[in-house]
């Protein structure tokens, strides 16, 4: 693909997208703002931490805030989430008809995050009018700059604080005896807002979507419930709502046949490896029990996805909910949303998704 004036190359099967993300001493995320094929300089002032440093110094940083992405291997936490996806659910079949993305999805998403960072639910009201991106608006118009203001008053008014909240800790936090300056902990909380906001929603909207078209996936989940876990990890390979990461060469470098110059850079394609059919047995299909499921949808290596395991909790407790409450959803309106590159064009998710919700006890709202 050509991408900021250069052609990229992108790295498309499961072995060979491993194998570069092992080596980040050849391919380093250390350089702001170019995480994504094209550059996020006009949305965001900050470097993202920790993803956009490498090793000591992301291990270092990633450490700092691992145990807020721990929360969710918590039973109590576990509980919790499942609650509220229960009542999600139940809300969004009450109306006629909902807008799975703006309705369901969005709301589940901000509601999580509120509580993965320990603070106040009323936060994520502010946070869903946010709308889906929480960089632009759907024409590509920056709304950055709300973002780093909220930020920068987050961390104001948290300053003294011994709260366990995400911004308390941050401001009291030591990064290789010092604290952390203010554009490192805006860089974290930059990252928490942005790294797991379309991409769950767009997975959310996207189970949704399947189980319109397949109504008896439901039944089939129900009939054993390790089929949740399996269902879990077969979402995030089939839909991978995240198309590339890009990785820079500070030296030259060579991904099989394509020659990279010093400062180049090389695109990680995750939906590509996660569809890779030399690894994946009939990779274009949703199946739901697939027992053997190497896919990359989280990332691999020492950058794989700090919110791993909350993405891994949202989309299980919805399937848990999905059998326990809906006997079915039918579709009435979809949009999909769609990614164009100067080489490819891919679905990533909806804009729009209008359905209703038939009730296990055979009400439809």
């Amino acid at each position: 693909m050509r991408a900021e004036g250069q052609e990229m190359p992108l790295v498309l099967r499961l072995q060979d997208v491993r194998k570069v993300c092992k080596d980040w001493k050849t391919f380093s995320s250390d350089d702001p703002f170019m995480i994504v094929p094209h550059s996020e300089a006009n949305v965001r002032s900050v470097r993202q931490y920790p993803i956009e440093t490498d090793p000591p110094d992301h291990t270092d940083y990633r450490a700092l805030v691992e145990p807020f992405f721990r929360r969710p291997n918590d039973a109590d936490y576990q509980l919790g989430m499942q609650q509220l996806v229960d009542e999600a659910l139940a809300a969004a079949a009450i109306p006629d008809s909902v807008d799975v993305v703006s309705e369901l999805a969005l709301p589940l998403q901000s509601r999580s995050l509120a509580r993965l960072l320990n603070v106040d639910d009323s936060e994520a009201n502010l946070w869903i009018s946010w709308g889906t991106h929480v960089f632009k608006e759907g024409d590509g118009v920056s709304k950055g700059a709300e973002l780093s203001s909220y930020i920068r008053e987050k961390f104001e008014a948290a300053e003294g604080s011994e709260a366990h909240d995400f911004f308390s800790v941050l401001n009291r936090a030591d990064f290789q005896g010092r604290k952390l300056t203010l554009e490192e902990k805006h860089g974290f909380a930059n990252m928490a807002f942005a790294g797991g906001r379309d991409t769950v929603i767009h997975t959310v909207s996207s189970i949704i979507a399947h189980f319109a078209a397949h109504p008896e996936g439901l039944d089939f989940l129900r009939q054993d419930p390790a089929r949740i876990i399996t269902a879990t990890e077969e979402f995030v390979r089939y839909v991978s709502p995240l198309t590339a990461i890009v990785r820079s060469c500070p030296h030259s470098a060579k991904v099989l046949d394509a020659e990279i110059a010093p400062g180049g850079r090389v695109g990680l394609c995750w939906p590509s490896a996660n569809r890779d059919e030399t690894a994946f047995t009939k990779p274009d299909e949703v199946v739901l029990d697939r027992s053997i499921n190497p896919h990359v949808g989280f990332g691999f290596g020492i950058h794989k996805c700090l919110g791993a395991a909350q993405a891994r909790l949202i989309i299980r407790s919805l399937l848990q909910a999905l059998c326990n409450q809906i006997e079915a959803i039918h579709l009435i309106e979809a949009i999909p949303e769609i990614e164009q590159e100067s080489s490819f064009e891919r679905q990533v998710g909806f804009k729009r998704l209008r359905t209703s919700f038939k009730l296990r006890s055979s009400q439809h709202f």
